[in-house]
């Protein structure tokens, strides 16, 4: 079975590629790589030993991303990465992220309905929740006002999708991720963030030098040590979902007006603190950091309650909080060696 990946060539995009592959799959990548490298599907091909077709399009553009699907018939299920993703960004250029990742998910759909493709798994957020007032946060949990631009994309592409599937074109599987860390064990892909914008990468970037220290915000937090909880979920734990979600479609010959949301959490979380001290446990590396004040706009703590996951999916994450910050240090430590371009943002 062929499908296509968007935004493959992006952090979980890549592990999700690998994933497939390893469970029988075909794939295609498509990414326009400006906020990527297409030099991340070379670590792919080490990891299965199968070269990704790559299409590098703007799926802003309805005429080249119907190319793709008129040059590749035989697709039968997309999974779909491709937007921007950083909060503080769409905050400064709300404009860029509703064009970006709306239009690029109305093509797609534009796409699906015209050359008849029956399976699509879209990348959403734990964002869509906004402030949950009850914890943990199950699907069922109301939509608080989205804190971001970044967030109302993931809320309204969810409600475009829904609405769409009552078309009874395809069946529709949405998964909500935590926080995705760490990095394939291989340590031959993984994140890669010039200016950190999550907790692990500025860890990792920290501990190996180019950052003095790390700044926690805040630690007067009603959470077990004072400091901000957040649900951890390793890439690779997060990639074999989107397997699983296509499997399900599949063997269960879902109807074509199918649309479900799934959360992809731990099911637990940590604190800020935790999350040093495990990657300090996992590395032997000592970090430095110190205690700030608190950031406009941090939810305090949310966890996610993953049991329809695991009861529908079968879903079962396998990588432990210390497993995360391993693989992501070694991950790091690959950078530092052998280095590799991405894209300036600004």
């Amino acid at each position: 079975m062929k499908i296509a990946v968007t935004g493959a060539c992006g952090y979980i995009g890549s592990h999700t590629l690998v994933d497939l592959i390893q469970h029988g799959f075909e794939v295609i990548s498509i990414d326009n790589n400006s906020r990527s490298t297409p030099e991340i599907l070379e670590g792919v091909t080490a990891i299965t030993g199968k070269i990704v077709p790559h299409y590098p399009i703007d799926m802003c553009q309805l005429d080249d991303l119907e190319q793709v699907f008129v040059q590749n018939p035989n697709i039968v299920g997309v999974i779909h990465f491709a937007a921007y993703k950083w909060v503080g960004e769409s905050v400064d250029k709300p404009l860029l992220y509703y064009h970006n990742n709306l239009q690029a998910l109305l093509n797609l759909l534009k796409c699906i309905q015209k050359f008849d493709i029956p399976y699509h798994v879209f990348s959403s957020s734990c964002s869509v929740y906004g402030n949950p007032d009850a914890l943990p946060v199950t699907e069922e949990t109301p939509l608080a006002l989205a804190e971001s631009p970044y967030a109302m994309t993931k809320q309204i592409g969810e409600r475009i999708i829904s609405d769409f599937s009552r078309l009874g074109v395809n069946a529709n599987v949405l998964l909500r991720y935590f926080n995705p860390v760490g990095a394939h064990p291989s340590a031959k892909i993984g994140e890669i963030q010039p200016i950190p914008q999550n907790l692990v990468p500025f860890i990792t970037q920290t501990a190996i030098g180019l950052r003095p220290a790390l700044s926690v915000f805040g630690n007067d937090y009603d959470t077990r040590d004072g400091t901000c909880l957040r649900d951890y979920i390793h890439v690779s734990d997060i990639a074999h979902a989107h397997t699983l979600a296509l499997q399900h479609l599949v063997k269960h010959q879902i109807q074509r007006n199918y649309c479900e949301v799934f959360n992809l959490g731990s099911g637990e979380g940590a604190t800020v603190l935790e999350v040093i001290a495990a990657f300090e446990r996992a590395t032997g590396e000592k970090l430095a950091y110190q205690i700030v004040d608190r950031r406009a706009g941090d939810v305090a703590k949310i966890y996610a309650n993953r049991h329809k996951a695991t009861h529908v999916l079968g879903w079962q994450p396998q990588y432990k909080l210390d497993d995360m910050m391993r693989t992501a240090w070694q991950w790091q430590l690959r950078l530092q060696e052998h280095p590799i371009d991405f894209p300036v943002i600004g």
